[in-house]
């Protein structure tokens, strides 16, 4: 499918959206370093998640009148709604291992806010770069989709194994190779991410943490960007989705700091969701394959569904259907975590 061009203004407008919300939250509100109150995150969380949906809104009006297509406007608002719920609930699993990640370190809370939000502004630059060489290379190379497709079916059927995450921040490659080429001391120098000691300019322990964290994002990405290129490879679409879903990420993690064991089994509902959205980027291979088994002369119904399927007819019904498993697999998988309660550590502990 030809690519849109979407105007120059729309990106500016959704540029400065962002930059504006960032400076609200980190230049007056978070200015300085505390531990957010509960009404704080409550109220943050309705702000990011009303400024989401709002830009879902702007996404419509822009399309619809730059392009005069209403039906181009409304597919365009499913894929971002679709991008966003499936962005927001893969970061919002991550948010486990940030909570991992801080514990280790023993990071003061009051601390944890910076942390996440130079993680974040990296997250901005990292995932653009990430997002239009991945679409620039699906544009190509169309069959790479077949390849992002396989790996979230070996991704999401990994994670149906019922292991706990064996994360190991100290174990980390990251770390290893950041204390040997980074001189870093070991201890916390108020939210200072540099000092300088004896004339030599040294990292303190709070820079290893943003490190750590900044590359544990980078991986997260690798899962995340190929699951909503499953969904539109629209790169306006796509990073606009993907950035506003990390941009609450920080007041999430806070939200969620204290409510980690009572979401245990939405891990199962975002295996099922990048399993089934792998299974789907790889259906126009099994359909090419089945034509190519009847054979181009044959006329039966179903092959003439097949042809209507790699034609795009249906692209209003998969985007649907997309939505519709996003939205019911995290709807079962946090009432299930809800009902069933999470077993005990020290079950845990009698068993192994």
């Amino acid at each position: 499918m030809t690519p849109i061009e979407y105007p120059f203004w729309a990106w500016v407008t959704f540029f400065s959206i962002v930059l504006v919300a960032l400076f609200v939250d980190i230049g007056i509100v978070n200015r300085k370093a505390h531990a957010p109150s509960r009404k704080e995150i409550f109220i943050w969380s309705a702000v990011w998640i009303s400024l989401a949906l709002a830009f879902n809104g702007f996404v419509y009006w822009m399309v619809n009148s730059h392009f005069n297509n209403h039906d181009l406007a409304i597919t365009k608002v499913k894929e971002y709604l679709t991008g966003y719920l499936i962005e927001l609930s893969l970061s919002v699993d991550n948010l486990f291992v940030f909570l991992l990640i801080f514990n280790f370190f023993k990071v003061p809370k009051k601390y944890q806010h910076r942390v996440l939000f130079w993680g974040i502004m990296g997250a901005l630059l990292l995932r653009m770069v990430m997002i239009f060489a991945g679409a620039e290379l699906v544009e190509r190379f169309h069959w790479i989709i077949y390849i992002f497709g396989a790996f979230l079916v070996y991704t999401g059927l990994m994670m149906f194994r019922n292991e706990e995450d064996n994360f190991e921040p100290h174990e980390s490659g990251i770390v290893k190779f950041a204390t040997k080429f980074i001189r870093i001391s070991k201890h916390y120098d108020g939210d200072k991410f540099f000092v300088v000691k004896d004339g030599v300019r040294t990292g303190t322990l709070l820079l290893l943490v943003l490190i750590t964290v900044e590359f544990t994002d980078l991986i997260f990405a690798v899962d995340s960007i190929p699951a909503i290129f499953g969904i539109t490879t629209d790169r306006f679409i796509v990073y606009t989705s993907n950035i506003f879903a990390i941009l609450g990420l920080r007041t999430f993690f806070f939200l969620l700091a204290d409510l980690a064991d009572r979401f245990h089994l939405l891990k199962y509902g975002l295996a099922f969701i990048l399993t089934f959205i792998g299974v789907k980027m790889l259906l126009p291979l099994l359909a090419q394959g089945l034509i190519m088994f009847m054979g181009d002369a044959n006329t039966s119904a179903f092959a003439e569904f097949l042809r209507s399927y790699l034609n795009h007819d249906y692209k209003q019904m998969e985007i649907n259907i997309s939505l519709a498993v996003v939205v019911i697999s995290l709807v079962i998988s946090v009432i299930l975590s809800l009902i069933v309660s999470s077993k005990p550590k020290s079950e845990e502990a009698i068993e192994e």
